[in-house]
């Protein structure tokens, strides 16, 4: 009877194994060529990519991958199954692989070369955005070497040679943008990287091992990408990372002084300074105060002479902000400011004149009568020349200044001083400037100081008239010898030639 009962699940157990090897020859033949997620599934049960892994090893991670076309293939052969269809506990391991798998890079010169594989990495991005956003747990320490090493493998590359601009013509808005092939990769990895950063999952002082100093100048690096998309998400990063890692801000602002002083004293060739410019802006507007020495420091050998490069009109906004910025803060900062846009206040560059007038505009709103005083001479004999300059729009931007009524209680609080030097200018345009608008607002500006104070525009109108009839009698006194030398020297010539024959 133990015999039969035995032979009889003997059978049994050897009819199941029957059934079920019919059952998986029968599936595996309707699958075709299409990946099934029992298949990928099963491939990351084993390890991955081909490698078969014991059991015992499911839950380790595998070790970070060497990045050749060798090992491509073995990466891309079949993919990986979807968040969704393993169980909870596989998924940290999942997420791994899909960050090996993303690790690898491609040329999107060829379009035609490895047109699955980019789509595979594409879809894989995606996915990985879409589980950093979902729920908590997710960067954890052990996998932000995995992180960090796919970071730096798609991010951190060299970038194409810029090309040659005429940059006293430069219009930045109707330059055509150059675009970088690879965006539909890049634009999800900094996707991913800014979910990275701002997560609550990720924990600074974990974190800083792999976003330390050299990813910080790697980022710097990419700053002067012709790609607008890419400063775009740069700009935000890296104002981030100055937000959540406070053990890298002293670095940063350091770096970007660099980043300056280079631009200014050697290439005056970079991309990204505007988009730096913009994370000093919202950077300074943090700062407590009283400011510190190295801030006021990096005001008067960084920001100012920014003013200095033939481009300055492509990012003149941004840098207006930032010393206006400065100003607002600390009052007493207007003389330095005004002293060193003074100093590098264009010559021949009538757009250039345009912009700094604006933001001579917006510091003298800032600016409070004791430092006013300290450099209202040469200001003013600025001013005048602009007032007589023949670009219009150079006349007419400097005539708006009286247009603002903070500095027009500076003018008339020094008046005496001011008056003798803008009058001459004044005059001039009033009698002779060929555009109608800025005669027009001449002869409102000259009526404003009539109103101000009569007696002294009187007296400043005598002098100027004075003062002009002397240089017309000198004038003609010179004509007068003129004349006189080239008659004495014709008849001499006269008598010499005469002389001759």
């Amino acid at each position: 009877m133990l015999r039969s009962m035995k032979s009889k699940l003997t059978g049994s157990s050897s009819s199941a194994k029957a059934k079920d090897k019919d059952r998986g020859e029968a599936s595996s033949g309707t699958a075709g060529s299409k990946a099934s997620s029992s298949s990928s599934t099963s491939a990351f049960l084993k390890g991955g990519q081909g490698a078969s892994r014991p059991t015992s090893a499911l839950r380790e991670k595998p070790p970070l991958p060497v990045i050749s076309d060798a090992t491509l293939p073995q990466y891309y052969s079949d993919p990986l199954p979807s968040f969704r269809d393993v169980s909870p506990s596989e998924k940290q391991h999942l997420f791994v692989q899909k960050l090996h798998m993303c690790s690898f890079t491609f040329d999107f010169t060829e379009p035609g070369k490895h047109v699955r594989e980019k789509e595979m990495k594409r879809q894989t991005l995606l996915e990985l955005v879409d589980y950093a956003n979902s729920g908590t747990g997710k960067f954890t320490e052990a996998v932000s070497e995995d992180i960090s090493f796919m970071l730096r493998q798609n991010l951190f590359r060299t970038l194409p040679p810029a090309r040659s601009h005429d940059v006293e013509n430069l219009d930045a808005e109707e330059e055509e943008p150059s675009l970088d092939p690879a965006w539909p990769h890049l634009q999800i990895v900094y996707e991913f990287l800014l979910r990275y950063i701002v997560s609550n999952d990720t924990d600074a002082k974990v974190a800083k091992k792999y976003i330390d100093q050299q990813f910080v100048l790697k980022l710097l690096e990419l700053f002067d990408s012709e790609d607008p998309r890419e400063r775009d998400y740069l700009k935000t990063i890296l104002h981030r990372i100055y937000g959540k890692f406070m053990v890298h801000r002293p670095f940063i602002r350091k770096s970007i002084n660099n980043v300056f002083y280079r631009f200014i004293f050697e290439t005056e060739r970079h991309n990204g300074i505007a988009e730096l410019l913009e994370i000093l802006g919202s950077i300074i507007n943090g700062f407590a105060m009283p400011l510190k020495e190295e801030h006021k420091l990096f005001l008067q050998r960084a920001l100012m002479p920014l003013h200095k490069p033939k481009c300055v009109a492509m990012y003149h906004q941004q840098l207006a902000y930032c010393v206006t910025q400065f100003v607002e803060k600390d009052p007493k900062l207007a003389e330095p400011v005004l002293n060193a846009l003074l100093k590098y206040w264009p010559v021949t560059n009538s757009q250039k004149e345009v912009l700094f007038l604006g933001e001579l505009e917006e510091i003298l709103e800032l600016t409070q009568p004791a430092e006013f005083q300290k450099v209202m001479y040469q200001l003013f004999k600025q001013l005048a020349r602009c007032l007589n300059s023949q670009h219009f729009q150079v006349a007419e931007r400097s005539l708006f200044l009286w247009n603002i009524e903070h500095i027009v209680d500076l003018v008339a609080q020094f008046r005496v001083q001011l008056l003798p030097i803008v009058l001459p200018a004044l005059e001039e345009n009033t009698s002779s400037h060929w555009n109608p608008a800025v005669h027009g607002l001449t002869v409102n500006v000259r009526k404003m100081f009539q109103e101000l104070d009569e007696q002294l525009y009187e007296d400043c109108k005598r002098a100027y008239e004075e003062q002009r009839q002397q240089e017309q009698q000198r004038l003609e006194s010179r004509e007068k010898k003129m004349a006189r030398i080239t008659a004495s020297g014709g008849a001499t010539c006269s008598q010499g030639c005469t002389g001759g024959f």
